[in-house]
């Protein structure tokens, strides 16, 4: 019996560009951390193209599959979920490129981190758009900003397997195509999040990607799950409206030292602390620039 990878990279394909696709294979194979499994799913299956060019590499970690007929991506996540057969799950979309270091960073994080299910990255953009894509570090002003869109790079996150197993938690084809932050706001009871604060992943901004796309769809799905969360967790949405309030801050004696704020005008929620915003007196969630 073969034994399991540590990783199984997972990335749907549907008549993705022939040059885009081998830029994400050889992005992975040239991984520094080398035991995954890297599948490959078509969910295109009359481009018999793309099942000629993926049979080019001759490399064993490879696992190409397709679909009978075009399920969508929801479906073709959930069935590369099922196929997965690693502790840790990398997402990874069929038109990005991974650091070389992507896979090795993110295992060595979850291995020295237990209570994280989910470790991310940030996306460094090239095409159309040429700057880094930034989202927030620690699990608490990631679960506070959830309440207001998704701050957790899909395309480059690891996520356990196990918590996803545990707790039957799969993406949903009624959040298609934002189904990756209904994912993110799922799992929020059950696990820690992190971002690594180096980009992982270049994300390739083109008109053809799927944010370009889909743009309406997206909309209305964010605003769904959007609408969800913050019924669930009014709690964090209050305080990352009054974080919001002060992320602009340019000088600290803006921000009245006995500055205090009051969650439904009772509960003391934030306060001013020299240069710091603390939530609940302790935790520090928002650094004031001088």
């Amino acid at each position: 019996m073969l034994s399991k990878p540590r990783v199984s990279v997972l990335t749907p394909i549907y008549n993705t560009n022939i040059g885009h696709l081998c830029e994400c294979i050889e992005s992975i194979i040239n991984q520094t951390f080398t035991d995954f499994e890297f599948i490959i799913l078509n969910d295109s299956p009359d481009n018999k193209r793309l099942k000629k060019i993926i049979g080019t590499y001759d490399d064993k970690r490879i696992k190409y599959y397709e679909n009978e007929k075009n399920i969508g991506i929801s479906a073709s996540r959930n069935r590369l979920l099922d196929l997965a057969r690693g502790e840790y799950i990398a997402i990874f979309d069929h038109d990005d490129i991974s650091m070389p270091d992507r896979l090795a960073r993110q295992v060595a994080f979850l291995d020295a981190h237990p209570n994280v299910g989910v470790v991310s990255g940030l996306l460094q953009c090239f095409g159309d758009r040429n700057d880094v894509w930034q989202n927030p570090e620690s699990d608490i002003e990631i679960k506070l900003g959830l309440t207001e869109n998704c701050f957790i790079a899909h395309t480059a996150a690891m996520i356990r397997k196990s918590v996803l197993d545990k707790h039957n938690i799969r993406y949903e084809e009624k959040y298609t195509p934002a189904e990756d932050y209904r994912l993110w706001t799922r799992l929020m009871d059950f696990t820690d999040f992190y971002n690594i604060q180096t980009p992982l992943v270049k994300y390739r901004w083109y008109s053809e990607n799927t944010t370009n796309l889909q743009q309406n769809k997206m909309h209305n799905a964010w605003l769904a799950i959007k609408s969800d969360v913050c019924n669930k967790y009014p709690g964090n949405y209050a305080v990352y409206q009054e974080l919001h309030k002060w992320e602009r801050v340019q000088n600290v004696k803006s921000l009245p030292r006995n500055w205090r704020c009051r969650l439904f005008g009772v509960i003391p929620l934030l306060k001013r602390k020299q240069k710091w915003v603390l939530l609940f007196d302790f935790i520090p969630v928002l650094k004031l620039r001088y």
